[in-house]
């Protein structure tokens, strides 16, 4: 009896709740803003090992499992997928990729200190640029472990007991860039980011268990090309999916509307909304107020949407409306900022 009472009370209040979603998709601005002036931009890889370095480097190598050479194509991998995305995105008109000239660092594994602004104003002189993209660190560290599990062999003697020996290897991929603006002799970003490979095999031996892991330079390539394409996203506008609750219920045209919303009707859902913003009953009207908010945003209007959800609130003392209406200044400041970067809603 206990049961059918909570499911009862369960029902009660989901039939009840007086708001629905509709969802939207909105623009975010880039994380990073570029001058307007940065039309030519550089792409160089400084990771390249100090010859003081390279015996410290090749002993890395060893005792990481590293393979010969798996960072340097890395690294030109990322440098591809930056530049690949940069002329994909079409921010700049002009995107150069120098894998020729190769920078070095100073210790292997670290983000090192900015490149000195001469060398910035040289290169971006002799090649006509106006801003460089730098990497500044691609680093793989490795990590092997052995395990055995008890198996059986067929042989023409029957099955023989034996040993099944695993190999496991996780690879942490370190990537580090910069961008370089000469004009003002400014760093305009700095960003570090790392990720995590793993890979497996199994032999009857270490060794053969080993061999299995040697195709793992393509997968560092890819994450090296992939960490490039996450770069270029760093100054590119997107698109996120946002969620608004709107009153469904307070009177005869709030459930009409609602069925116009559902079916995408939301021109004649709102004009439905808009005769309730007079109604006597100022929670009614609070609740028309605030979805002839909803529907400004929906149309790309916020300085309405923003008025819409100051009168529910001030007028009406709708409380959703002050949360929403919070929202909507985040929005517009946002949208600020988009301009700044050349890309509206």
């Amino acid at each position: 009896m206990k049961s059918i009472a909570l499911a009862i009370c369960a029902c009660t209040i989901i039939s009840c709740k007086s708001t629905e979603l509709v969802y939207l998709n909105v623009k975010q601005p880039a994380p990073v803003t570029l001058p307007a002036y940065i039309k030519n931009i550089g792409v160089v890889n400084r990771t390249g090992a100090p010859a003081q370095n390279k015996v410290i480097d090749a002993v890395d190598k060893v005792f990481t499992l590293e393979g010969a050479n798996l960072d340097k194509e890395g690294a030109l991998a990322s440098i591809d997928g930056l530049a690949d995305m940069l002329v994909k995105d079409q921010v700049f008109a002009g995107v150069y990729p120098f894998k020729d000239l190769v920078m070095t660092t100073p210790v292997n594994g670290t983000f090192p200190a900015p490149i000195p602004w001469d060398t910035i104003d040289r290169i971006c002189r002799v090649n006509k640029l106006d801003g460089l993209f730098t990497l500044e660190l691609f680093d793989t560290d490795s990590k092997m472990s052995y395990s055995t599990t008890p198996t059986s062999i067929k042989t023409p003697l029957g099955n023989v007991p034996a040993l099944e020996h695993n190999a496991n290897m996780l690879t942490t991929v370190k990537t580090g860039w910069r961008i370089y603006d000469p004009a003002t002799r400014t760093v305009l970003d700095e960003y570090v980011a790392a990720r995590n490979l793993s890979f497996s095999g199994k032999g009857i031996n270490p060794v053969a268990a080993a061999s299995a892991l040697l195709d793992r330079k393509e997968a560092v390539k890819q994450a090296g090309s992939k960490a490039g394409e996450d770069y270029a996203a760093r100054i590119v506008p997107y698109w996120v999916r946002v969620s608004r609750d709107y009153y469904v219920k307070g009177s005869d045209n709030f459930t009409m509307a609602r069925r116009k919303a559902q079916t995408g009707n939301w021109t004649d859902a709102a004009a439905l909304w808009e005769k309730e913003t007079t109604n006597p009953s100022s929670s009614i009207a609070g609740r028309a107020c605030y979805n002839m908010a909803i529907i400004s945003e929906i149309n790309g209007d916020l300085d309405k949407a923003i008025k819409w959800s100051q009168k529910a609130y001030e007028d009406y003392n709708n409380h959703l409306a002050l949360q929403y209406l919070n929202i909507l200044k985040n929005r517009q400041a946002k949208q600020a900022l988009l301009k700044e970067q050349g890309a509206t809603d």
